[in-house]
Order: C-alpha cells, then structure tokens, then sequence
C-alpha cells in the first residue's frame, strides 16, 4: 500500500480544480495544467482537498494512486508558485545570454548556440554565467534544463561545461607517465 496515495493534497484557496471524468484541470495564477488520470485510480474533490485513491487493492493500482497523488500535487505547486531550475557555466569564454523567448548560449564551439524555450517557460541570465529556467510545469522545466545542459555536460578534469547550481562535479586526476 502507498503511503502518499492515502495523503489528501490542499488546495490554496485561489486555484481551481475540475475534474471530469478521467481529466483533471488545475488553474491558478501561474497557468493552467491538465493531465488524463490512470483508469485504475479515481479522483474525489472536497471542498479543500484532492483526494486520491485506487479502484481495487491491487499492487498496480496502489502504485498508480501513489504516482497520481504526487503528480496531482506538482500540479497545484506548479500554478501557485512554480519551479525553478538554475544553471551555470563553468569555462572561460562561456556566456549566455536570453533575447525574449532566445536563449543565446556561447560554449566554445565554433558557432554560438540559438536555443528556443518552449512556451510556458521563462528563462533569465541575472549575469552571464547564470541561467535560471523556471515555469509551472515541473516536467518541462526539467526537460528544458537537462536540454541546455546537454550541449556542454561538465567534464570530470577541469570540470568546465553547464551543471546545475547544486550539482557536485566528481572531479578525476590527470593521467600521469
């Protein structure tokens, strides 16, 4: 049994909830989500909580309810105060800069780099070896940092490349004769 399936999830009094059917649409002042749930889990709504739970007690159906519980969940925190993932480059030479919905990244190829960010998602530079990518969908604000930091993955020697703020960098001695 799924321990986070069981737990209700709060709604902030400024988003809505609908649910019909299978389809769940979650507004707030961010934006607007909507997901098509597992036929295996139902959905109830009080008047302040999201209550998941599963159609029969099968290992599947307990799984699912616990994935839909935190799914549901990352919606709400997504339309009332976003995610945000925060990138920097490491290197000499290596620059970014965002234009609108462009983000211009310099990474030591011959060639700088014309990235589009996808609608939904805002990326900033608070100087030029910072990005910060933030929106209200956490799996697409995921998928455009891992996007940016795929072009120049940090390298285990000098450590040079674009990691995430928080990430540690394994760091490997040089070869020696």
């Amino acid at each position: 049994m799924s321990r986070i399936a069981k737990l209700p999830i709060p709604i902030p009094p400024n988003v809505t909830v609908s649910i019909n059917g299978q389809a769940v649409e979650i507004k707030g002042s961010k934006g607007t989500n909507s997901w098509n749930v597992h036929p295996l889990v139902q959905i109830e709504q009080d008047k302040d909580s999201i209550k998941v739970q599963p159609k029969d007690q099968t290992t599947k159906a307990w799984t699912q309810a616990g994935t839909t519980r935190a799914l549901l969940a990352n919606m709400v925190h997504g339309v009332t105060k976003g995610f945000q993932k925060k990138l920097s480059l490491v290197g000499v030479g290596y620059r970014a800069q965002a234009k609108g919905q462009i983000l211009n990244l310099s990474l030591g190829f011959s060639h700088p780099i014309d990235f589009k960010i996808p609608d939904g998602i805002k990326a900033e530079t608070p100087s030029q070896t910072e990005i910060i990518i933030s929106g209200f969908d956490c799996q697409q604000v995921g998928q455009v940092a891992a996007k940016i930091r795929s072009f120049r993955p940090p390298e285990p020697y000098k450590g040079k490349g674009v990691r995430y703020a928080d990430e540690q960098v394994l760091r490997k001695e040089t070869k020696k004769k």
